[in-house]
Parts: structure tokens; C-alpha cells; sequence
């Protein structure tokens, strides 16, 4: 059994079947999204131009589990699930602590995270509805990437607005990309109202997430048979992500361990709310004192250092107005090389668990992150993701507290995304070219000052 534990994995028929849905088990009613003009719940349907009908089904769903399409199932096993857990020996012998480290290796699909998930749900969805083109937004490219592998499957024509900074600094994501047949621009771009009044005022506007979902919309709803489709924040989302936690679940149980600690880094939520939901279900139920932890950067400290309140979830106002953590969908985001965290708000659900204390909240600066990422790569001899080493850092930092105290802990962690094509980030910081980000307190209350008021 002992060596079980180096790598853990599932057979195919032993794939979850089922989507876990942690709306029903919420410790309090999800705020809805409201319309900013009346200040009223929105109306699920109206969304339905927006986004797949099946897809906003989800989003307001009861159900506690929500089958998987075998469709789906099906390219989910050709993409590699179930994905294997590994068991981080060289690093717990590095740290000299008691704590046992496990990470889900979500990087082992063919785009390198874990976004494939809801992308190929999306684009089923989108497929069987009979829409022929989707648009989106992307930080770092993976969610891109991922979208434009599952368009292709579906024969969906994509368009994609990369955050600029993302677009200068990773060209191969956009190779990828378009080699699977999407159009890619730099957001903000000439090619919506949206872009045109950043670049405006700012021809080299970085761009931010909040951006590039105002374009990616204002596309969308521009055109015929046209819908958005989103890889992160929203409860659908989230839910098709819960395949990695259900399938850990099993896996730990495998080699009889129950996690201490859930750890993920955040952006918008998808990848830590897909690891965390399923053991937060025993968490919220009083069956489990497992400790779930959230880690964001300092240069975007929504959780950390926002307020919770209504907002916008993209810049230029198109969307309704949710409940969460938000340092204000105008906020200036930094271009850090964690592009996938350069997000003003996170999913509502996640804020609410963080509100009533269920998951805890950590950040930090890239330059640790990055440390952290570089360690574990020479360590375990896996690259992560910028995104990914965030997490690693707080995994470290929770293995040599249990160093100090002589605890014997477990620790799971989700290997959301390799860094193979984020290479540029790792060269800044072999080179003493990684620059911190950190917002002031001014400036983060004069962007929050900015939210406008629900009604």
C-alpha cells in the first residue's frame, strides 16, 4: 500500500458519472445576480442569449449531482481523465516535515490544465443547442486553448480576446489557438467599443480579464447565432469542474487518507472550487475538519483586501451585477505573469464559503510564488503554471507549519496547469527580473468607491 501512494489512479469506468452541484448545501442562500438598473434578481431566462440553455439550467439547479452527457464522458476520457494523484516525496524530504503532500495532476490534459473540463461541457452544450460560434476571453491562454480544442471537436467557430499582456508575453498559447482553428486578439482590441475606448486613452493598455469578457460579449451579442461562453466565476462552471474533487475523493480514499488541507490558487475559483466543493460537502455537514485554503496574488487582492458587495463581473458593465469579493471591475490589474489571476472579483459561491468562513484566504507576491514553483520543478521535475506555483507556495508554507508544530498533516493540492509555455515568467525570475505588485490602500478604496449602488 506504501507504494500506492507515490501514484494514485482510477480506471477509466471508475470516472464520476455525476457532477457534483454544492448549491443546495451552501450554508445560506446564493445571492442572485440583479439587474444594476432596478436592483432586481435577473430573470434566468434572459441569459439564456448569452450563454448554452443547458448551461443556465445548471447555473440555478437544485440538484445535488447533475449527470455527465456521455458525450461528454467520452472526450473527457480521450483528454486523459481520470488524472492520476502524485504523491510529492522529494519535496516533503526537502522541507524535512511530518506533512504528506499530494497533488492532482490536472496538466496532464492535451492544453495543459485544468479548463478542458467545462470547455468540452460548454461546447457540447453550444453544439447541441445548434449555435455555431462562440466567443470568449482568456488571461493566460488556457482557458483559450482549452475552448478553442473543444470548438474544434464540435465545429464551433471561436473567437477568443487574450489580455494583451498575456498576448505579448505567451505567443505559443496563441499558436496553439489558432492551430485549432480560433481567431485571437489582443484585448483590449479595435474590434469592439468595448477595446476602442481603452485604447483610446491607453494604446498599450496590459488589458485585464474584466476587459476582455466586456469584448467578448459585446461580440456575441452583436451577431447572429452567436453565444459567450465563460471559463470561470459562474456556478455552471464550477460545476464541471467538481469531476477533479469527486475523483480525489476516491483516490484518497484508496490509500485511506482524509486531507487536512485543500489547497488552490484563484483567479475566478474553477480550479479550487473543482477540487474543494466535493470535500466541502462533509465540511459544510459537520462530518469533516479538513481546512480548505484560497490563494490569490497580492497585485489583485480581491478576497484578501476587497469588499463584498455587488459588481460588475466584466469592465465595461454588460453583465449583471453578482455578489462576491471585489476590488472593482475598473481596477487597474497589474501585469503579473499569472495572467489566469488577474481577475477583479471571484465566483459568488466561493466568496460566500470564504464569508461564512468555510475557506480560508491567502496571497502573495509572484516573485514567492514563482519561487515556489522554481523549487518544486527542480524537486518533483514538474513545471507549473505561474497560477499553480501560487498554490505551491501556501502548500509549502502549511507543510513547514506542521514542521514546527511536529504534525503529521495531509495535504492535497490541484496541479491546476503545467508551465511549459509560461516559460518567460520563469526567465524574469532566474534573472532577477520579477517585479511585485502590490496596490495601495487608496487605491483599491477609490476603485471599490467607483461600484456603482443596486437599487
Amino acid at each position: 500500500m506504501e507504494e500506492l501512494q507515490n501514484k494514485i489512479i482510477l480506471s477509466s469506468d471508475e470516472m464520476p458519472q455525476y457532477w457534483y452541484n454544492i448549491l443546495p448545501d451552501l450554508p445560506e442562500p446564493l445571492p442572485p445576480p440583479v439587474d444594476p438598473s432596478t436592483g432586481n434578481p435577473v430573470n434566468p431566462s434572459v441569459l439564456e442569449r448569452i450563454f448554452a440553455k443547458e448551461c443556465i439550467r445548471q447555473e440555478v439547479s437544485t440538484q445535488n449531482y447533475i449527470p455527465i452527457p456521455d458525450e461528454v464522458r467520452e472526450i473527457y476520457y480521450v483528454l486523459g481523465r481520470p488524472t492520476p494523484i502524485f504523491r510529492a516525496r522529494r519535496l516533503e524530504k526537502y522541507l524535512d516535515t511530518p506533512a504528506e503532500i499530494y497533488f492532482k495532476r490536472e496538466d496532464f490534459s492535451p492544453t495543459g490544465s485544468h479548463k478542458t473540463n467545462t470547455a468540452v461541457a460548454q461546447a457540447y452544450y453550444l453544439h447541441k443547442e445548434g449555435v455555431n460560434k462562440v466567443t470568449t476571453e482568456t488571461g493566460a491562454g488556457q482557458w483559450g486553448s482549452a475552448l478553442s480544442l473543444a470548438s474544434a471537436f464540435f465545429s464551433l467557430e471561436t473567437i477568443v480576446f487574450m489580455t494583451r499582456s498575456s498576448y505579448l508575453q505567451k505567443p505559443y498559447r496563441r499558436v496553439i489557438m489558432e492551430l485549432f482553428g480560433a481567431k485571437v486578439y489582443p484585448s483590449p482590441s479595435d474590434q469592439t467599443n468595448v477595446g476602442r475606448s481603452y485604447l483610446s486613452s491607453d494604446p498599450s493598455h496590459p488589458g485585464s480579464l474584466g476587459i476582455a469578457i466586456s469584448e467578448a460579449l459585446e461580440v456575441a451579442l452583436g451577431q447572429n447565432n452567436a453565444k459567450y461562453s465563460l471559463g470561470s466565476v459562474l456556478n455552471h462552471v464550477l460545476l464541471h469542474q467538481t469531476i477533479i474533487g469527486l475523483e480525489a475523493k476516491r483516490q484518497m480514499e484508496l490509500i485511506d487518507r482524509t486531507p487536512d488541507y485543500v489547497v488552490g490558487c484563484i483567479g475566478g475559483g474553477s480550479n479550487f472550487s473543482g477540487i474543494a466543493y466535493p470535500f466541502l460537502k462533509d465540511r459544510i455537514k459537520g462530518s469533516s475538519q479538513t481546512r480548505f485554503v484560497a490563494v490569490e496574488p497580492k497585485a489583485v487582492p480581491s478576497t484578501t483586501r476587497g469588499k463584498y458587495t455587488y459588481d460588475f463581473g466584466d469592465s465595461g458593465g454588460l453583465t449583471p451585477m453578482l455578489k462576491m469579493y471585489t476590488v472593482g471591475s475598473k481596477f487597474p490589474i497589474s501585469p503579473i505573469h499569472a495572467a489566469g489571476l488577474r481577475y477583479h472579483g471571484k465566483a459568488p459561491s466561493l466568496c460566500l464559503l470564504i464569508k461564512n468562513g468555510f475557506v480560508e484566504n491567502r496571497a502573495y507576491h509572484q516573485t514567492e510564488a514563482m519561487q515556489a514553483g522554481a523549487l518544486f520543478a527542480r524537486l518533483e521535475g514538474v513545471i507549473p503554471a505561474p497560477e499553480t506555483a501560487h498554490a505551491i507556495k501556501a502548500v509549502i508554507d502549511i507543510a513547514l507549519e506542521a514542521k514546527r508544530k511536529n504534525e503529521k498533516k495531509i495535504i492535497l493540492f490541484n496541479f491546476s496547469g503545467h508551465g511549459l509555455l509560461d516559460l518567460k515568467a520563469y526567465e524574469d525570475l532566474l534573472y532577477n527580473n520579477l517585479k511585485d505588485y502590490e496596490p495601495s490602500e487608496e487605491l483599491i478604496s477609490q476603485y471599490i468607491s467607483l461600484i456603482p449602488k443596486v437599487k
